[in-house]
């Protein structure tokens, strides 16, 4: 049964300045730059330079805040301004507003051959019949970054009758895949990680260590996963000498094959490049932004007369003249709405940046990591005069240079602890303990999180056992049965 409602709903909307401002707090440099080189090209109202006076008097009088505009552009129809894009209007009518007076030439590079190339490379040297070359290809297209196709062979097959027309069977993709799992690097195409290294295996010389961890990984996996070795021993009728040659030749096989083939692309995407320079001088702590690759940008000038003069000659305001205003005037607002968001995020990001330095002075003057004091988004978001949400965007994926090396921001904050005296201190010391004492334990007999939780009793912090399971995962370190060694 329908029945009607009268509903009342409070709901908070972001402007799409505010939007525009959250997605650039969230971007690190390399995409900063990256973000403003775009808007450079699709907004000819934009430009690389510094703003002279003279700019930003005309900027207040083209703004989307004016009183006076916003008016004009009411009894003149032109608020339709805010909608229109430059779909909406003819090519011949904006023609002459979109050309630039420059154009830049695109800059060549050259990356390095990526793993998909390398294996097409490879393919093109086998003589294989056209079908089996189509469904090969396909496959190729489907390995990952890793070197492992994670697809079922079935779902393959399907798509390849879909999409490319090609009456497929599974037994044909996986006769196929066998094809590439036989190409360069050794590994490739393995659908996991067994069958990774078995393959890699196949391609070493066949010697009586090789052949035995060939036998532990079909026959004792998981056993080997879980290091049971007690087991694999047991199972297999050796020695524990000949059980340490095969998991030598096991631990010498790659996991991940097609990690080699990054392109040089892809290696300047993962370079850190910090957001923030900060110097310790004789007890002075001088902090910067790191903006060499981000431009000046003010609003072009071109644009700002022919704005002024559009609008100026009322008398003439035909329905094209108003829709070139109109294009003109989205521009304009447009350039200086990413100007104002670009400030607003250099302001934010420095301020943010200042009060992790006051609460984290000690650290910047002497690089030991035991002087970090505990620290959370609240603590800079008090200082800073700002949400936690914004500290959060600010914080993540940005990096600081220092004299002791470069750092993540987020390195900086950790929760706190209580010692049994009741001294506050930050969690990043426990777990810097831990760390000391599992690297330096017996590998036969690793320590576990209870006689951790003891250890780090006697040292005088009281910890609970799920506690210390916490922080060891913290630390990527596994349990310790997966630590112990032969």
């Amino acid at each position: 049964m329908l029945k009607q409602q009268l509903q009342q709903k409070l709901q908070q909307k972001l402007s799409p300045q505010q939007l525009q401002l959250i997605r650039l707090l969230e971007l690190p440099t390399v995409e900063l730059e990256e973000r403003v080189k775009h808007e450079l090209e699709e907004n000819p109202a934009l430009e690389e330079g510094k703003e002279s006076e003279s700019d930003a008097e005309t900027d207040e009088s083209i703004g989307p805040n004016d009183e006076e505009s916003e008016a004009t552009d009411a009894n003149e129809d032109l608020s339709l301004g805010d909608y229109l894009t430059e779909d909406d209007i003819p090519d011949y009518k904006l023609r002459e507003l979109s050309e630039r007076a420059e154009k830049k030439e695109d800059i060549p590079f050259s990356v390095g051959e990526s793993l998909n190339e390398h294996l097409l490379e490879q393919l093109g040297l086998r003589d294989l019949p056209e079908k089996e070359v189509k469904i090969a290809e396909y496959i190729i297209g489907n390995i990952d970054d890793d070197g492992y196709l994670r697809r079922d062979l079935s779902a393959i097959a399907d798509d390849l009758i879909f999409q490319a027309g090609l009456e497929v069977e599974e037994k044909e993709v996986e006769r196929v895949l066998k094809v590439i799992q036989d190409l360069d690097p050794p590994g490739i195409g393995a659908r996991n990680l067994q069958e990774c290294l078995l393959l890699q295996l196949q391609k070493r010389e066949q010697t009586e260590a090789t052949r035995l961890a060939t036998r532990v990984l079909k026959d004792y996996f998981e056993e080997f996963t879980r290091k049971h070795y007690d087991k694999i021993q047991k199972g297999l009728n050796i020695d524990e000498a000949m059980l340490k040659k095969a998991i030598r030749e096991i631990t010498l096989l790659n996991p991940k094959p097609g990690n080699d083939w990054g392109g040089r692309m892809d290696e300047a995407m993962t370079q850190v490049i910090p957001d923030f320079i900060v110097d310790s001088n004789n007890g002075e702590l001088t902090l910067s932004m790191n903006n060499r690759g981000v431009p000046d940008l003010r609003i072009n000038r071109e644009y700002a007369d022919m704005f002024q003069d559009y609008a100026n000659n009322k008398a003439n305001q035909t329905s094209e003249r108003r829709e070139a205003v109109q294009f003109v005037k989205q521009k304009l607002d447009a350039a200086q709405g990413f100007i104002d968001a670009i400030k607003q995020r250099q302001e934010t990001l420095l301020r943010t940046m200042e009060a992790i330095l006051y609460l984290q002075r000690d650290f910047f003057l002497t690089g030991d990591e035991s002087t970090l004091h505990p620290m959370i988004l609240k603590d800079v978001a008090e200082r800073a005069g700002y949400d936690i949400s914004t500290i959060s965007r600010v914080s993540n994926s940005k990096y600081v240079q220092t004299n002791y090396g470069i750092y993540p921001l987020k390195y900086f904050f950790s929760e706190s602890m209580q010692t049994d005296s009741g001294e506050e201190i930050s969690t990043r010391e426990v777990k810097k303990i831990m760390k000391e004492h599992i690297d330096a334990e017996d590998k036969r007999k690793p320590l576990t999180d209870e006689e951790l939780a003891a250890i780090l009793k006697e040292k005088g912090y009281v910890i609970a056992r799920r506690t210390v399971a916490k922080y060891r995962e913290q630390l990527g370190i596994p349990v310790a049965r997966l630590r112990k060694e032969i």
